[in-house]
């Protein structure tokens, strides 16, 4: 039991030692203080912030014909649907779009067309050859010219079109919401890893309905329930038909036999 609490003695002077004495050397880390005064990092941890659709931008990162098949984490009809989804919020929500290409005339093939008939007018930045979008001077300049500072992203592969983008992102000071659903990867190993490594990094990952209701925000706001629900019934019917059944409860006024029993 001594050498047990010697050998513990060492590691925690070893850690307070790596860690510094000061709240300076726990930038984007949760610091506590032990007994001694010394500050100890516990942990990755950055400030809550709200999404503000004044403040945002919507980028349609590599979501490609052909790479589109490298999307084998989620069901292929889903995924597709999570693609459309993501595309059409700037739409709903009336934000800057920036569309991007990596390779498009090799077997990565071009952006669905049904994307492109959305934003005939935004920027559509074909990178010839950078991988990370960030290394592209066109780019750049498309997010730069938004002076917007909330960025929104997606893109096939995860762990490599979304990571090195969100990091490259985050390292200019932008604040990021990686959309988890419309994003897609070979496996479901590599999404959980790449994630954990984004999410260390100060990058949101997010649902869509997160990303939606935090730019909502209020049902009541405009756009709100008017605008969002028929959205929500076609890019998410899950809560598209929850608001089907209300209309339909409503319409018939009458209740089925025993529904009258169940907790309010």
């Amino acid at each position: 039991m001594k050498f047990f609490n010697a050998l513990l003695s060492v590691g925690l002077m070893a850690g307070t030692a790596l860690a510094g004495n000061g709240n300076d050397k726990c930038r984007g880390n949760s610091c506590n203080t032990n007994n001694n005064n010394q500050v100890v990092s516990t942990g990755n941890a950055f400030p809550w912030e709200r999404l503000n659709k004044n403040d945002s931008v919507l980028v349609i990162l590599d979501l490609q014909e052909g790479l589109y098949s490298l999307a084998r984490d989620w069901d292929a009809t889903l995924y597709r649907d999570n693609m459309m989804a993501h595309s059409a919020l700037g739409k709903v929500f009336d934000m800057p779009v920036i569309l991007s290409s990596s390779a498009e005339n090799g077997p990565n093939g071009p952006l669905p067309q049904e994307i492109l008939d959305m934003y005939p007018n935004a920027p559509l930045i074909k990178r010839q050859g950078e991988v990370d979008a960030w290394d592209n001077v066109d780019f750049r300049n498309a997010i730069k010219a938004t002076n917007r500072t909330q960025i929104i992203i997606a893109g096939i592969v995860t762990d490599v079109c979304t990571a090195f983008l969100a990091r490259s992102l985050r390292a200019e000071g932008y604040s990021v919401w990686a959309n988890l659903e419309a994003s897609g990867t070979t496996t479901k190993e590599i999404r959980d890893i790449s994630n954990d490594q984004l999410m260390r990094a100060g990058v949101n990952v997010v649902s869509l309905f997160a990303i939606v209701c935090d730019l909502m925000r209020d049902w009541r706001a405009s756009p709100g329930a008017k605008e969002l629900l028929p959205w929500l019934d076609r890019y998410m019917p899950a809560y598209g038909m929850v608001a089907r059944a209300h209309r339909a409860a409503k319409e018939s006024g009458v209740i089925f036999d025993g529904e009258d029993l169940l907790p309010r």
